[in-house]
């Protein structure tokens, strides 16, 4: 597998009326947060929505995402940073965006690979920090 964007979150955003009614997704303005996942506990699926479908394989605690930009078509962010991380290995990040309730967070981005390669992370307690490809996370 490779980082990919949701089919949910693109139908969103071209409308598409084939999916659940939400709120429009603003990048630079919503809480977009990004969760460390254990793929044990959660696989991919071009249906899934939401991120209940996803919540009960993270690793730690989601991080909400910083300097968040929206140029040209290119979603970026600053480089972020988990803290104390205990739990299950890590190897892949979630991206979505938080409304507050599991059920209603729509599903932005799933990512296996970041700068330096796949992640595969065993955490030990200390802080585990993703760089983001330095000419951003994903354009459109």
């Amino acid at each position: 597998m490779s980082n990919v964007l949701y089919p949910k979150f693109l139908q969103k955003l071209i409308g598409a009326s084939t999916i659940s009614t939400g709120t429009p997704i603003d990048l630079a303005t919503d809480n977009i947060r990004i969760a460390l996942i254990d793929t044990g506990t959660y696989a991919y699926s071009a249906t899934h929505e939401f991120w209940s479908a996803a919540s009960s394989a993270l690793v730690g605690t989601t991080q909400l995402l910083g300097s968040k930009t929206v140029t040209n078509g290119l979603f970026d962010a600053a480089d972020v940073t988990f803290t104390s991380v205990t739990g299950n290995t890590i190897e892949a990040l979630i991206i979505y965006k938080d409304t507050g309730f599991a059920a209603t967070s729509p599903l932005i981005m799933y990512m296996d690979t970041v700068v330096g390669g796949p992640i595969n992370v065993t955490p030990n307690g200390g802080n585990i920090q993703i760089q983001f490809d330095p000419t951003g996370i994903f354009s459109l």
